[in-house]
């Protein structure tokens, strides 16, 4: 299961910590970004200070592409069958609050990667449906919390009782 708060989830309970390269250098960028609009257009040290943004516009979409990688190269060495959710990103990102984390987080190029590695070590990759209620389902008896909002981060079951990381429970529908 993929998420904003954890990067990854697994059904054996593993959680990959969250990648948000963007969200630790905004601070450098936005200070890079106010020295680059007092230059002079046209000026040398206009196009060095351009640069310098460049660059780290450059080194924070390498490291994000490691973590994806390192994360991508782990499930695919440890797991034959690998099953991963259709997200919507294009829709996702136009959630105002969430653009920046979810562009920051790579679901996509995640996805990517998992798909083009595992064809090299021969490992089976099962894309859930989006509209597959994975978060919302009960993995232990199959109940649906209709009302379950994005803000609710524990799943309680209606039905059995069970309580479980909203994250967890669906990571354990996606394995089923």
């Amino acid at each position: 299961d993929f998420g904003i708060k954890e990067l990854a989830v697994l059904s054996t309970g593993e959680v990959f910590a969250p990648n948000q390269k963007l969200k630790e250098s905004l601070g450098k960028l936005a200070r890079l970004q106010r020295n680059f609009a007092k230059k002079v257009k046209g000026s040398i040290r206009r196009a060095k200070a351009k640069l310098k943004i460049a660059k780290l516009h450059f080194r924070i979409a390498r490291q994000r592409q490691a973590v994806l990688h390192e994360l991508s190269n782990y499930l695919t060495k440890t797991f034959d069958l690998i099953t991963i959710e259709d997200l919507n990103v294009k829709g996702m990102v136009k959630n105002r609050r969430l653009s920046r984390a979810i562009s920051d987080a790579g679901f996509g190029l995640l996805r990517q990667f998992i798909e083009y590695k595992a064809k090299f070590r021969n490992c089976t990759v099962v894309i859930a449906n989006r509209f597959f209620p994975s978060s919302k389902t009960c993995s232990c008896c199959g109940w649906k919390n209709e009302d379950l909002k994005l803000s609710d981060r524990i799943f309680i079951c209606g039905n059995c009782g069970m309580i479980k990381d909203r994250d967890h429970n669906a990571a354990d529908n996606l394995e089923k």
